[in-house]
Order: C-alpha cells, then sequence, then structure tokens
C-alpha cells in the first residue's frame, strides 16, 4: 500500500509529460494565466475554469473537531486530522496516516528537473482530468487553492465494486529545498465507506498548510 501513491504519482508525470507538447504553443499565456506561486497573485479564473479557495463548509469543520495537528517534517507540510488517526509511514517522499477503518492520507513527493515546464504539466493534469469526467471515471474536477497554492483536485466516481478504492486528490508543483516538486495528496477509501469520511477527508485537505 505505501508505494502505491508513487507508482501513482509517475504514471501521472508520464501522462503529463506526453500531454506536454499539446500545450507548448500556448506556454506564454499559461504561464502569465496560471502561475502555481503566491507571489503572482494568483488569479480567478484558468482560462474558463474558475479557481475555488478552500472554505470547509460546517460539517467538514466539524468532521475535525478536537483534531491533531500533524506535521511532515521533512517537507513543511501540515494538516489537521481527527483525533483517532494513526501515522503509518513518514519518510522523505512519502507520508501515510490512517483512520484505523480504512479511511487514508497519502502524501507524496516527486522531484523533477529544474527546467520541467510545471505549469504547462498542471494545466495538462486538469485536461487529463476532464478527459476521465467525460468518461465517467472521475465526478468533480476543479482548480483549488490551498495555503496560497494553486492546484488540480479531482475525485473519483463511486467505483462499481463495494471494496473498490475511492479517491479524493490534489495536486500541484512547488520549489522547495532546491528541487522543483511534484506534490501529491490522495485521500481515499473503501467506496463503501467514502461517503461516511467525506467530510473529515474535505476537511483534511482544506486544512493543508505548506511551505512554498
Amino acid at each position: 500500500m505505501k508505494h502505491v501513491p508513487l507508482i501513482v504519482a509517475m504514471i501521472l508525470v508520464v501522462v503529463a509529460c506526453n500531454l506536454t507538447s499539446k500545450f507548448k504553443k500556448t506556454e506564454s499565456t499559461n504561464s502569465n494565466s496560471s502561475s502555481t506561486s503566491s507571489s503572482s497573485g494568483n488569479p480567478t479564473k484558468i482560462g474558463d475554469d474558475p479557481v475555488e479557495k478552500a472554505e470547509p463548509t460546517a460539517a467538514q469543520t466539524a468532521a475535525l473537531a478536537n483534531g491533531q495537528e500533524v506535521k511532515w517534517d521533512q517537507q513543511g507540510i501540515t494538516w489537521t486530522l481527527p483525533p483517532n488517526w494513526k501515522k503509518n509511514t513518514a519518510t522523505n517522499d512519502t507520508f501515510q496516516y490512517g483512520s484505523g477503518d480504512g479511511a487514508f492520507l497519502i502524501g507524496s513527493i516527486s522531484a523533477m528537473s529544474t527546467d520541467f515546464p510545471t505549469d504547462i504539466s498542471l494545466q495538462a493534469f486538469h485536461s487529463g482530468a476532464k478527459v476521465r469526467q467525460k468518461n465517467g471515471e472521475v465526478d468533480e474536477v476543479k482548480w483549488l487553492e490551498l495555503d496560497g497554492v494553486r492546484g488540480v483536485e479531482f475525485r473519483e466516481s463511486k467505483p462499481e465494486a463495494a471494496d473498490g478504492i475511492r479517491r479524493l486528490q490534489w495536486m500541484t508543483y512547488r520549489k522547495f529545498a532546491g528541487q522543483t516538486q511534484l506534490v501529491n495528496f490522495i485521500l481515499s477509501t473503501r467506496g463503501d465507506i467514502f461517503t461516511k469520511h467525506q467530510d473529515e477527508l474535505y476537511g483534511i485537505l482544506f486544512s493543508t498548510k505548506l511551505v512554498h
């Protein structure tokens, strides 16, 4: 299980690289309108799509009542988790906590080359998620800003099998510790208990604080 986020991240990077050429002709436009850095004054729209800010509902806030603050020390990333969640893994490139009944927060970091086209790649992730949405694999896609950083958020549709995994995912790029990094957060459960955990999963995601 602990290797899954790294595999997923690398697959997504390959997909993004394959799609990158599609956006080369509009690189300057994308760079101006979709910078990942907070100093750019993050736009309210990327193309025709709005950029939403993390604003938890009352139910999502309540789901983290008396929660614990946990920090991924190696990467300077912090979340608020329900008090009963426990640490499974915390390494330089992988971080995982679990609820004990099948809900997980998984963070992964992948170092990229310093000249990697991050804006174009992120646009490719967004476009790829839109295609998956049309195919029925994803039921929510949006640009979502967490702690001043704009990224792509998408939620997989309910799986056919009750024990199939359903994921809420957010991805971005940042400069940290001298690296260009792909930052990937996955919050997941089995399909049959996703609704039960949904408020806390969104609450955890919206609580994200990260150095950038």
